[in-house]
């Protein structure tokens, strides 16, 4: 499969580069979407466009005989998907084939996704008469935000026919897999992602007569310091979790006490029972708070993207295909993060895995990291992940 992919390589990178040349963000990916399904067509795949908005759907029938079945004795199916979507980033690299969009940027590897998945489905399209069963091809939108998967979810991605396992994979640097190395983790691998809105209102006054206000900024501060026990005293140390508050806004001179203060916060936790005790608290120790003090907290909170759980079965499967691809001393243990990725809505529907492809360099100077302005990928991993693809694919309908 190594070879096979690295003689559509130069295709592979083509892809790659003409997506990053026109980035979109969010759900409106109608370009890159068009170019997808328009590649899919020319392989024979049959296409779904509009999927959840802008995703694209591609199913690939195997023609050869079933290796597994599934409980109603149908042939098997997979899935693979990528991200479609790039990054409000105004680019640095430098690239002949940079950004053509001001302000915009695939700053996340997500067209380096596209591009090695279009590459794994046209090896498959080569080898339906002895595919042993189904592969759907899932082009999804709005990763960074506000979310693509669900929609899609929704809008029965996963169905006619539902797939018995789902793969996909990240470049860069995330998970701390060096260049060429393949990273795998069963479980947890990515946290949820939840945000809280808290207005603290109180009475504003003038800075030299502090007895005749009640200080929002004060009591917004006592909140910030008591949310952090949170975590360093309510939740098991075993268990990872964030909470930060990122924004305080409050006033409008130095000699005047406003009348309030907001803020603005993000959650982040591995274990998805979680969720619900820490919105909880949030709210309790805010008002609380406030309340002792003389003011009001009014809290809202609002769950995210959950955890990104890979199965352990299929997690070990795909490892041992990608083990063929790479060689198993390049095989390693991915780093759980506390970033966040929507994958975790199809793998809560349907068992699968996540794995990191190490694609920074720091021979060629790529060394920055997803999200910069200098971030880029070495094209030269892309082939082995739609080798990956291939194997794991061929593994699982083979049985």
């Amino acid at each position: 499969m190594r070879e096979a992919a690295k003689t559509i390589e130069n295709q592979i990178i083509a892809w790659r580069r003409e997506i990053h040349r026109h980035p979109e963000i969010g759900l409106e990916t109608t370009r890159t979407a068009a170019l997808v399904s328009s590649a899919l067509k020319e392989m024979g795949i049959e296409v779904r466009e509009g999927v959840g908005g802008h995703g694209v759907v591609g199913l690939l029938r195997g023609e050869g005989s079933p290796g597994q079945e599934d409980s109603g004795g149908r042939a098997r199916t997979i899935a693979l998907r990528a991200d479609m979507d790039a990054l409000p980033v105004q680019e640095e690299t430098g690239h002949p084939y940079a950004s053509e969009v001001p302000g915009l940027m695939h700053a996340c590897g997500h067209d380096g996704h596209v591009a090695m998945l279009l590459g794994a489905a046209k090896i498959l399209s080569g080898m339906r008469n002895s595919l042993k069963g189904n592969v759907k091809f899932i082009f999804q939108p709005g990763e960074e935000g506000p979310g693509g998967a669900r929609p899609m979810i929704d809008d029965r991605a996963l169905e006619d026919p539902r797939p018995q396992a789902i793969v996909g994979a990240h470049l860069g640097s995330l998970w701390n897999v060096a260049h060429g190395k393949v990273g795998f983790r069963a479980g947890p691998l990515m946290a949820a992602t939840d945000r809280f809105d808290v207005l603290v209102q109180g009475m504003g006054g003038h800075g030299a007569a502090p007895h005749t206000s009640v200080d929002p900024v004060v009591v917004a501060s006592h909140i910030v310091v008591a949310l952090q026990t949170i975590v360093s005293r309510e939740i098991n140390p075993t268990e990872p979790a964030v909470v930060t508050v990122g924004v305080i806004e409050a006033g409008s001179a130095n000699n005047i006490i406003p009348d309030k203060c907001v803020m603005k916060g993000t959650v982040r936790y591995m274990n998805k029972d979680l969720g619900p005790f820490v919105s909880r608290r949030i709210k309790e120790i805010a008002e609380s708070m406030a309340s002792g003090m003389r003011a009001e907290a009014t809290v809202q909170y609002h769950f995210g993207y959950p955890p990104l759980v890979n199965d352990a079965e299929i997690t070990e499967r795909v490892k041992m295909s990608a083990a063929k691809v790479v060689g198993a001393e390049n095989i390693v243990v991915a780093g759980q993060t506390m970033g966040a990725e929507d994958m975790s809505y199809y793998l809560d529907k349907v068992p699968g895995t996540f794995f990191a492809i190490g694609s920074s360099s720091e021979a060629k100077g790529i060394v920055y990291p997803n999200h910069h302005p200098k971030f880029d990928i070495d094209e030269d991993v892309l082939h082995l992940g739609s080798a990956i693809f291939v194997q794991a694919c061929l593994d699982f309908l083979g049985g």
